[in-house]
């Protein structure tokens, strides 16, 4: 095999070194070279709308076109981004607001409306804190442990008839949380877990099978003490 020539190194190296400069170069040219076709389009179709506050001296000057230009495209930039943030936080809220009040005078259709409502209210994330941990409890049934998640501990009529501290706890069902069942069950009966309540729901939304981690070592201590 013959042996590399002075001449052929140098032309590799120069060859290598010309494609390293291009591939470094052509994204920088690219992006340049598109930034300047939007501000010709967009600068120089909006720029006569804008020379109506220019005086005449600034505005023949061959010179300043391509200033002319980037302000236009900047101050229609400015002025898109605001019409969109008008009709999505002005006009939106307006338009939904005469559809809510439509769909309210609806026979039947407000019930269902105002129930899927609630419901969605319930599990966004402005409501969130109404869940404000995630415990263990027994349902169905003795024995049989499910994941719940404590609505309140406030005292109220249930506690006074049962004569003792009770908790509500939402049980919801697999894979869809948003139904489930309301349990008042004792504070003794409830197991708090460690879990976040998103590390909860994403147990009960899988049925099971994304379970949080746990440190090993807490479940070899509760082996021993078992």
């Amino acid at each position: 095999m013959a042996e590399p020539t002075p001449n052929n190194s140098r032309y590799v190296a120069l060859r290598n070194a010309f494609f390293s400069g291009v591939i470094l170069v052509a994204p920088l040219w690219f992006t340049i070279f598109v930034f300047g076709k939007i501000i010709d389009l967009i600068g120089g179709t909006f720029r006569p709308l804008f020379f109506v506050f220019v005086p005449n001296w600034l505005r023949d000057r061959p010179s300043l076109e391509t200033v002319w230009d980037i302000l236009a495209t900047l101050i229609v930039v400015v002025l898109v981004t605001f019409l969109g943030y008008a009709s999505r936080y002005v006009f939106g809220k307006y338009f939904f607001s005469i559809g809510h009040r439509f769909v309210q005078n609806i026979p039947g259709v407000s019930a269902v409306y105002n129930t899927v409502r609630q419901i969605v209210n319930t599990f966004s994330s402005q409501s969130r804190h109404l869940f404000n941990k995630v415990v263990l409890v027994e349902f169905p049934r003795k024995g049989c442990w499910t994941i719940g998640f404590l609505t309140s501990t406030a005292r109220g009529e249930a506690q006074a008839k049962t004569q003792e501290e009770v908790w509500t706890v939402f049980v919801p069902t697999t894979p869809n949380p948003t139904s489930g069942f309301l349990l008042i069950v004792p504070k003794r009966d409830a197991v708090e877990l460690e879990m976040t309540v998103g590390d909860g729901m994403k147990m009960v939304i899988s049925g099971g099978a994304v379970v949080p981690p746990w440190p090993a070592t807490e479940v070899a201590k509760l082996r021993e003490a078992g």
